[in-house]
């Protein structure tokens, strides 16, 4: 939360798109342990809370010429620690806090808009306006 407002971390993608920091399991790893890593890794937050789920979502994209389908299972976190820094090596340029009411128009992946929304429902819940 900054200055009363509760805001969401969004990266810019190596495709030039705002969206939401995702990633894959590794080996034995969980979907919540997977989220705690990718967030961890593609935005150099390290003091992560974890929440309660708030979807999966999938997409798809083009590679060496064949169609890759993609799914992420997406939580709700908290942290203290606010200064995110970009992956640049998996192509993340940029990584930035927006009031939550704002991340849906910057976000132009419309399967996110759901997991957005989701939180701000759930941030509402628990007593945290947006």
């Amino acid at each position: 939360m900054i200055e009363g407002i509760i805001h969401c971390l969004v990266i810019r993608d190596r495709y030039g798109q705002w969206g939401l920091p995702k990633g894959h399991l590794e080996d034995g790893e969980s979907s919540k342990q997977a989220a705690l890593r990718e967030v961890n890794e593609e935005t150099g937050l390290s003091d992560l809370e974890l929440s309660e789920q708030l979807g999966v979502t999938g997409w798809s994209f083009r590679a060496k010429g064949s169609v890759v389908h993609k799914s992420g299972t997406f939580y709700l976190m908290y942290s203290e620690e606010g200064d995110p820094m970009p992956q640049l090596e998996e192509g993340i340029t940029e990584c930035v806090w927006v009031p939550a009411h704002e991340a849906c128009s910057k976000i132009k992946y419309k399967n996110l808009h759901q997991i957005l929304q989701k939180a701000q429902r759930v941030l509402t819940r628990i007593g945290f306006g947006t």
